[in-house]
Parts: C-alpha cells; structure tokens; sequence
C-alpha cells in the first residue's frame, strides 16, 4: 500500500475512533496545543485528544479527554474534520477533530500532556503529524474537512484532503 488510492474507502473500516479538540483564544490569535508523553505520536506536539470510550458519543469524549489531558472542559465543541488514517502496519485509525474558543478551567499539565499555548502564526509544524499541516489551518479558519491518509511509521506517504463532510 503506497496511496490512498490502494485503499477502498467504501468499505474500509478503523482499528480504533479517536477525537482530538482544538481549544482557540481568538482575542489573543493563539490556539491551546499540548507536547504528547505517551502512546501514538509520543514526542510529537498535538492538540488534546483519544481514543472514543464504548457507550461515548465523539463530543463526550472530546470532553472527556479534554478534561483528563489538560482539565480544561471544552464548551460546545464543534466537529470540523473527518480524518481517516492508514498506516502500513495494518493499524487505521478514524478521528474526528472538534474546535471551540469557549472553555471552562485552567490548563495543567498531567501523565499524558503537556499543554501550552502557542501563536496562531507561530505553530511548530515541524514537530507535529505531517497532515496537521495540510488540513489544520482550513479548519482553523472554520472550513470542515475531510481528509484520508496513508503513514507509514510517522512519515506521510499519500493523501487526500477536500472540503466538506457528510453529516
């Protein structure tokens, strides 16, 4: 598997469903991004997120990993990317990304992150997932997204990004 191509989309299905949630300061043009200690992606710098419990809807447990990672609670988080990921070990993961500029708590660090804000022109790409970088900035200026990737370890090896989503 070299492409998103190889792959039929219609009837692939995810390993795990994960949730990852962006929380924005738009007074002050800066979004809240965490340095990741543990499991996939650990290193890497991200945004709050994880896996979706049994029994939990995706914006549950965008709150709830909200809360766990960096005690924030995201208010009325709203779903601006569908991202589906291929890896070539077999393992593929289904996320989808919420973002919200209305919060309530302080931001702490915890086991699984470390959070900081960071400048909406000042994100480190370089220190991210590969896709964040195609798609993250048309979500952040509100578009909704789909995207299909195909990784092999961390490295991008194909993709495909377009706009809108079905409901």
């Amino acid at each position: 598997m070299k492409s998103y191509h190889d792959i039929d989309w219609a009837t692939w299905q995810p390993t795990e469903r994960a949730v990852i949630v962006y929380i924005t300061d738009r007074e002050r043009g800066r979004v809240l991004l965490i340095l990741k200690k543990t499991g996939l992606g650990k290193g890497k710098v991200n945004a709050p997120g994880g896996r979706i419990e049994p029994g939990e809807t995706p914006v549950q447990a965008a709150v709830r990993e909200c809360r766990e990672e960096v005690s924030l609670t995201p208010l009325a988080p709203e779903k601006r990317a569908e991202l589906c990921f291929q890896f070539t070990s077999g393992y593929a993961l289904y996320g989808e990304a919420f973002f919200t500029d209305s919060w309530e708590g302080v931001e702490r660090a915890s086991a699984e992150a470390d959070p900081f804000w960071c400048e909406l022109s000042a994100i480190p790409w370089e220190r991210m997932w590969e896709d964040d970088r195609y798609w993250l900035p048309l979500a952040l200026a509100g578009k909704k997204i789909r995207g299909r990737y195909v990784f092999d370890e961390d490295r991008m090896i194909s993709q495909e990004l377009v706009e809108g989503f079905g409901e």
